[in-house]
């Protein structure tokens, strides 16, 4: 009975005249009540919130799928090409900002757009002969700058490159390059070293990629025939953000047309006069 009267006397407070004082103990009580129900309310209003975006989310998957299933193949290659048209209006505004021209002199239009081209996804810069992987600059060129930085992205996040320069060469790349390619090593007691100044990572590209023997194709002949696709295709082992490779980035899909817009500048070139260039030396042209 006692544990009866107890029990009645926890519910007791809600109907006690207002005279009758309130037991500390029942109020404690109550007042953790009303506590836990409002709290298990916000969780429900949380929970069915949560629901509501999950399902906006799922419908606007649905919805997007249904674009590109139920779009007349025609109509979606129409959309897409629209935008790819904005995206490059943009940025042919802007194109020798971005990618400025060779610093050196002379050579194939063809090659010189599709370095151009490269250096357009791999370094991506206004200053791109002096530039690190993750986008960091250097000034001292005498030589490759050899730092290895950590990679935060793609296949091969959390290992180190020593990508540098215009068209993002690793240190034992330019080391092996520029040993058959580069117009004036330094030769010393101990080894030789190759100055990585703007012009001399401009000749030395120009100079491997024109080495028919070596990448077993004629990649200037094949620009001419109108297949950059192929040459591209035959470089993503190098360079591996060229379409064809495991390191896409987001310039990648623009490549085709950016080589287009390039191409044009370089043949125009071709029969003007020369343009001031802020790294042109004497020491630029190509031999």
């Amino acid at each position: 009975m006692s544990r009866t009267r107890r029990t009645k006397n926890r519910v007791q407070p809600q109907n006690l005249p207002s005279g009758t004082p309130m037991n500390p103990q029942n109020f404690s009580s109550a007042s953790q009540k009303r506590t836990a129900l409002a709290l298990r309310e916000r969780r429900q209003r949380r929970t069915v919130g949560r629901g509501r975006v999950f399902q906006r989310l799922i419908l606007m998957s649905l919805v997007l799928a249904g674009i590109v299933v139920y779009w007349p193949e025609a109509q979606l290659d129409e959309y897409v090409g629209d935008q790819l048209d904005i995206v490059l209006e943009e940025i042919n505004r802007d194109i020798d900002r971005r990618w400025p021209p060779l610093v050196m002199e002379g050579g194939d239009p063809f090659v010189r757009a599709l370095m151009r081209t490269i250096s357009a996804s791999e370094s991506n810069s206004s200053k791109p002969y002096h530039v690190l992987y993750g986008g960091r600059h250097i000034s001292d060129l005498s030589h490759h700058p050899d730092r290895c930085v950590t990679i935060v992205a793609g296949p091969n996040k959390g290992r180190c490159t020593t990508a540098a320069g215009r068209y993002q060469l690793l240190t034992n790349t330019w080391e092996r390059i520029a040993g058959h390619y580069h117009p004036e090593p330094n030769q010393s007691w101990f080894r030789q070293s190759y100055n990585f100044d703007a012009q001399y990572q401009d000749i030395v590209i120009y100079r491997w990629l024109t080495d028919v023997e070596f990448w077993e194709m004629d990649i200037a002949q094949d620009l001419r025939e109108g297949q950059l696709s192929e040459v591209l295709r035959s470089l993503s082992d190098t360079w591996t953000s060229l379409g064809y490779g495991i390191e896409d980035n987001v310039m990648t899909p623009y490549l085709p047309k950016i080589y287009e817009e390039i191409l044009q500048r370089e043949l125009d070139a071709v029969n003007a006069p020369p343009e001031s260039n802020p790294y042109s030396s004497s020491s630029s042209k190509l031999d």
